[in-house]
């Protein structure tokens, strides 16, 4: 890397999942396949959630919510590596990479809160049902879903601010397929450890923050459900926490994946290319967990469909 410093860069390069020019038709293909399940999957839950009254629970709003979030933080990365792939365009300008990786940021952490939330509202329900109505009442809920977004642009707000401090060298290529902020610490001359810290200190606090609060909640849940009598009402009551440990298992999975992949020996190229597992490969498995699991949410898509029927 050259050593002349650049504090006003123009723009950065992602170098892609792929330079071989005939795998770049297949790339285009499928990724926008994938965005586009990705963005009718979670955009059906929304709708469907909204128009059946039975829905209208904690539960569901909360879904509806991680929907729009899985919808938002795959529309920050898939639609820009399209447009690059299609004009075979590598650049991206300086403050596009930053506006990238705040809103990248802010996406993955509201989403990794949001599945702490959910834990937490199956919890009340199993283990305080007397007092679910109570607890998870509307003004509560929505203080459950403002208050991860808020952490998570302040969060992020934080690390791009440190970022603009930061002076770059003349070698701009990012061996990814998005801005993601480890690779461009990688690529500033200036002095990065107060940058390095935060992003340890704050991975530490909102990975493993939340996923104790999982495993907390489910712990009591566990032993909420062991007391139940009756092999049916077991059943039941695991039923409704299914699909959610499913989505914390694809996405606690994923990411550890990633982040083991990025201490291990591995090359730049192959963590961009686990990483494709995130950030795009999750988002669009979500839905078909929650529609493919569920009885009331497949009820509400038969409904939706049918008025959709009815009006053509």
């Amino acid at each position: 890397m050259e050593s002349e410093n650049q504090t006003g860069v123009a723009e950065f390069l992602l170098l892609g999942l792929s330079e071989d020019p005939e795998l770049q038709p297949l790339l285009f293909g499928l990724f926008l396949t994938t965005y586009l399940i990705t963005v009718l999957g979670n955009l059906l839950i929304i709708l469907a959630v909204s128009s059946d009254s039975h829905l209208h629970t904690p539960m569901y709003f909360f879904l509806s919510n991680l929907s729009f979030v899985d919808i938002c933080f795959s529309t920050t990365i898939v639609p820009n590596m399209l447009v690059n792939i299609r004009t075979e365009t590598k650049a991206i300008t300086y403050a596009g990479c930053l506006s990238q990786v705040y809103f990248f940021m802010v996406f993955i952490c509201t989403d990794n809160l949001l599945l702490t939330v959910m834990a937490y509202d199956r919890y009340v329900a199993i283990c305080h049902p007397l007092y679910y109505t109570v607890i998870m009442n509307p003004r509560f809920c929505g203080l459950l879903v403002l208050l991860p977004l808020f952490i998570s642009i302040m969060i992020a707000l934080l690390h791009c601010l440190m970022v603009l401090h930061l002076s770059f060298c003349t070698d701009l290529k990012i061996p990814h397929f998005f801005c993601e902020l480890a690779q461009i610490l990688k690529l500033a001359c200036s002095d990065t450890l107060v940058n390095d810290i935060l992003v340890y200190l704050m991975t530490s606090l909102l990975g493993g923050g939340p996923l104790l609060g999982i495993i907390f909640s489910y712990t009591r849940i566990v032993s909420s459900i062991l007391r139940i009598p009756s092999a049916g009402g077991k059943y039941r009551a695991f039923s409704t926490c299914g699909s959610h440990l499913l989505v914390v298992f694809l996405f606690y999975g994923t990411s550890m994946g990633v982040y083991l992949s990025s201490t291990a020996s591995f090359s730049s190229r192959t963590r961009a290319v686990a990483s494709v597992v995130y950030t795009v490969v999750t988002p669009m498995m979500n839905p078909f967990i929650y529609s493919l699991r569920n009885r009331d949410m497949k009820g509400a898509l038969r409904k939706l469909f049918s008025r959709w029927a009815c009006c053509v």
